[in-house]
């Protein structure tokens, strides 16, 4: 009789059946476990060898299926993956050779880039979060006003640069403009100068060596101020030392006995005000050759600011 029920287990239409029957031995190794006749123990105890057997059927019953719905899973899995083949580069960088943006002089490329990097991370973690608090605490009012002084002040820096390059109308109107806004606008906090139609002409020495004809040389990244070259990073040289120059000779907190506090606050006030002005934000141009479009671009608008035209196609 105990044969006849194991085959009937391993039919798939009885396994529900099975399972019942499985539920009741356990029933009965309770009731074996509770008799202290040992004749009728022993019985007892065959009876629940017979029905440990048929579990042992029924599971093999329940493995079998999903050992077949898993391996046809991933055969379906396998299949998907290599019917995707590869598709290939559609174009190389060597078809681009005889673009413009290729032909910058760019001989430390290695370099720029590791610098183009680093002012990328000093904006994002120290910079621009100094810039942001800035612009949180102060309101706009008062931010407007800080960028007036400043820019007066680089008035100065476009003078002497308008004079370098015997500009003679350039500079009139940059002295008229410096004049204007020092008086009427309050040291440069507000802006009268341009609604008197002088308009501003900004210039620096490295523009007024392009002007006399010097090249712009190999392109360089420099840390914090990015994008230059080998003649703007000397331009840049001259026009700091020229400022420092005439700040020194007129040390106008000479007498307070904090004069270099007081200038460090205003060079590091200047520098926040500066970055605060522009909007240019490293690796959100979405362009995926944002640094060789950064080069091109900076390359040709200081050449077009040089005076010199753009190359001929």
């Amino acid at each position: 009789m105990n044969v006849t029920r194991n085959q009937a287990c391993r039919a798939p239409t009885n396994r529900d059946k099975c399972v019942n029957e499985h539920t009741l031995c356990q029933n009965q190794q309770k009731v074996c476990s509770n008799l202290l006749a040992p004749t009728k123990r022993d019985k007892c105890v065959n009876e629940h060898t017979l029905c440990q057997n048929q579990q042992k059927v029924c599971s093999n019953l329940l493995i079998i299926p999903a050992l077949i719905l898993s391996l046809s899973l991933a055969g379906c899995a396998a299949t998907r993956v290599n019917t995707q083949a590869e598709v290939p580069p559609m174009h190389s960088i060597s078809e681009f050779r005889d673009q413009p943006f290729v032909e910058v002089a760019d001989p430390w490329e290695g370099f720029n880039r590791s610098m183009y990097r680093f002012n990328f991370y000093f904006d994002k973690y120290l910079f621009l979060p100094v810039v942001n608090g800035y612009e949180f605490v102060t309101p706009t009012f008062i931010q407007e006003r800080i960028s007036g002084v400043y820019n007066n002040l680089g008035e100065v820096r476009n003078l002497t640069n308008c004079l370098f390059q015997l500009k003679g109308t350039e500079s009139l109107t940059t002295l008229g403009r410096f004049l204007t806004n020092s008086t009427l606008g309050l040291g440069g906090m507000f802006d009268p100068a341009t609604s008197f139609g002088l308009e501003r002409h900004d210039e620096d020495f490295g523009k007024t060596l392009g002007y006399w004809g010097a090249g712009s040389g190999p392109y360089l990244v420099l840390p914090v101020f990015g994008p230059s070259s080998v003649r703007d990073t000397g331009g840049l040289v001259v026009d700091t030392g020229i400022s420092y120059g005439i700040y020194t000779g007129i040390d106008p907190f000479g007498n307070t006995g904090n004069s270099f506090a007081i200038g460090a606050g205003i060079t590091t006030l200047n520098a926040i005000d500066s970055r605060h002005q522009k909007s240019f934000r490293y690796y959100e141009s979405g362009y995926p050759f944002e640094y060789y479009m950064v080069r091109f671009f900076y390359h040709e608008k200081r050449e077009i600011e040089s005076g010199k035209p753009l190359p001929v196609e």
